[in-house]
């Protein structure tokens, strides 16, 4: 996909009634409303390249770096924040989208939301529907740089990669890593400050480094 093969779509209302309603006891949300609509002409700017659906909102604007040779694809409903206030946990830096090879893939499904944080690709990381990440979860298919000293100092970007799959329903935690080669699967919880590694079942909790499961299974109500 070149720079001028976007699919844009429009982002959501300005202004949400919702929000309004909760303006008389919590104000900062209108807010962050006004802020979000105020910087709209940017944020279309800095996602434009990408194939993102109808919805998008961002609040704060998002880092973006797109290989020409690469694609970023979302749902519907995108809602990016890279704002301290727009969380009380506060992220402590933009949302950072980068693709770094040809033939780089990051999809997302509809319904996705992330506070501060990093999706960073080198091959493919895929996110299913409805999918939320925690302020300053970093997600990333590749390990940067190579493990053996001698071919860092030879070839400092030949790192080691393998996909990441998120299926739908998962929730991340704040200050999150999940690493190359990992499958999470539907409904799973990873928990704040996890180190993940390994694949993940569905509908199980995993916490602490490395990851390991604590809760085999969450039941639906």
């Amino acid at each position: 996909m070149d720079e001028t093969s976007q699919d844009l779509s429009a982002p959501a209302r300005p202004l949400s009634l919702e929000s309004l309603r909760q303006a008389r006891n919590m104000p900062w949300k209108a807010s962050n409303e006004i802020r979000r609509w105020l910087i709209i002409p940017m944020a279309w700017w800095r996602l434009r390249g990408l194939s993102i659906g109808a919805g998008w909102r961002c609040y704060g604007l998002p880092i973006i770096q797109r290989h020409r040779q690469s694609e970023i694809r979302a749902g519907r409903r995108l809602e990016l924040r890279s704002s301290a206030a727009s969380n009380p946990l506060g992220p402590n830096r933009p949302v950072i989208i980068s693709t770094r090879r040809p033939g780089a893939s990051i999809t997302i499904g509809d319904d996705f939301g992330m506070t501060g944080g990093s999706l960073v690709c080198d091959q493919r990381i895929s996110i299913g529907d409805r999918v939320w990440v925690g302020a300053n979860a970093i997600i990333t298919d590749t390990d940067f740089h190579p493990l053996d000293p001698e071919r860092r100092r030879s070839h400092p970007l030949a790192a080691n990669t393998a996909p990441v799959t998120i299926e739908d329903d998962v929730f991340v935690g704040m200050n999150a890593l999940i690493l190359k080669g990992v499958t999470i699967g539907a409904g799973a919880v990873i928990a704040a400050g996890c180190v993940v590694v390994r694949d993940v079942p569905p509908r199980s909790v995993v916490a602490g480094n490395p990851a390991r499961v604590v809760r085999r299974a969450i039941a639906s109500k």
